[in-house]
């Protein structure tokens, strides 16, 4: 089975190839296999949040359980905001944010978008 692109729009991996065009089956959009190769020779890399959504720089998320910091008394309470998020390559950690208790990296799986 080829290595098909998800959807530009939904983000969606249910695609299929239909002559020269990719279409998703989910949302309905067409675009062509020159578009997605172009896409795919850059960064390519997204990042979803615990329920799914495609996170982006600026975007504003909720931790969704109590993490301790690693090495330090401090714990991030669940239901906490964090505003203006920053993605990052590389690493376990995706997110990059500052908070009351100090700037902290930490994994889109704890998060969801607000």
């Amino acid at each position: 089975m080829p290595n098909l692109p998800a959807c530009p729009l939904c983000a969606l991996e249910n695609t299929y190839l239909d002559g020269d065009n990719y279409v998703c089956a989910d949302c309905g959009h067409e675009w062509a296999q020159q578009t997605a190769a172009q896409a795919d020779d850059g960064d390519g890399a997204v990042i979803k949040d615990a329920n799914g959504n495609v996170l982006q720089d600026g975007d504003a998320v909720v931790l969704i359980k109590d993490l301790k910091v690693k090495g330090s008394s401090i714990t991030l309470k669940q239901g906490s905001k964090v505003k203006s998020i920053r993605l990052v390559s590389g690493g376990d950690h995706e997110v990059d944010c500052r908070m009351d208790a100090g700037n902290f990296m930490l994994k889109a799986c704890f998060l969801k978008k607000a």
